[in-house]
């Protein structure tokens, strides 16, 4: 730390062209964990839609701020922040299946987008290392966007956040993610775009790649958690392969 710098303000994340800092140095990748909507697919504004639809329908307007308030959570917190918003605490599942249902319709339908350069970046990691999945997305969405685009043959091991006790930013569904390939967390890396993606998967104890969403970007201060923000897919891919080949040569 320099003599000017504030210690109380959070490092900057490390760039492309930058030296490693020091939870990167020296760690060995032995697993990627990668988060699914805003990182392989491009469903967070279909997820905004369903979830607005489902309040205006019962009455009740839908923000920005309630969007981002639930990004992350698990299929029942979202619900339960849903029937609580519309007045109907006790509609949770009710919620829960309208958008559910909604989002696998509109996937099976092809309006979630893989995002460019995410089937190459999966693809690849793959290659070297096993892979898993760790999303806020409900099980039956999951299952869909890998089916969809062929994705599933390349994870050893998908978990969604309603299959553990808290969903995200709490680190639940990476420590699970973990568990699944064998490893620990502190040789895992996590790619992620959101703000309570990022402090998961931070929390966790893993090195984190952001990729931040354009539309939601991450807040600054979760930004500042990353140890690597790639501008796009392709410098995630080649900064998550080149610390895969540093970790093979030593």
């Amino acid at each position: 730390m320099s003599a000017h710098q504030d210690p109380s303000r959070p490092a900057a994340p490390r760039r492309a062209g930058d030296p490693f800092g020091s939870r990167v140095a020296g760690r060995t990748v032995a697993g990627v964990v990668f988060d699914m909507d805003g990182v392989i697919v491009e469903s967070e504004h279909l997820w905004e839609i369903a979830w607005r639809d489902f309040s205006e329908s019962r009455g009740r307007p839908w923000s920005l701020s309630d969007t981002l308030a639930v990004q992350g959570m698990s299929a029942p917190e979202w619900a339960a922040y849903l029937a609580e918003h519309v007045g109907a605490p006790g509609d949770a599942d009710v919620a829960r299946a309208h958008c559910v249902s909604d989002l696998v319709g509109r996937i099976e339908g092809g309006e979630a987008k893989l995002l460019p350069g995410a089937r190459e970046l999966v693809t690849e990691v793959s290659r070297r290392v096993p892979i898993a999945l760790a999303s806020s997305a409900a099980r039956d969405v999951i299952d869909a966007v890998l089916g969809h685009y062929d994705l599933a043959g390349l994870f050893t091991a998908t978990v969604s956040s309603e299959e553990v006790p808290r969903g995200k930013p709490s680190p639940d569904v990476y420590l699970a993610a973990v568990g699944k390939l064998g490893i620990t967390p502190d040789t895992g890396l996590a790619v992620e775009d959101s703000s309570n993606g990022i402090r998961a998967a931070h929390a966790a104890g893993l090195l984190v790649v952001g990729i931040p969403n354009p539309t939601y970007p991450p807040k600054p201060e979760a930004a500042a958690l990353a140890d690597h923000l790639a501008a796009d897919h392709v410098e995630a891919r080649e900064f998550i392969l080149a610390r895969l080949s540093e970790g093979a040569h030593r």
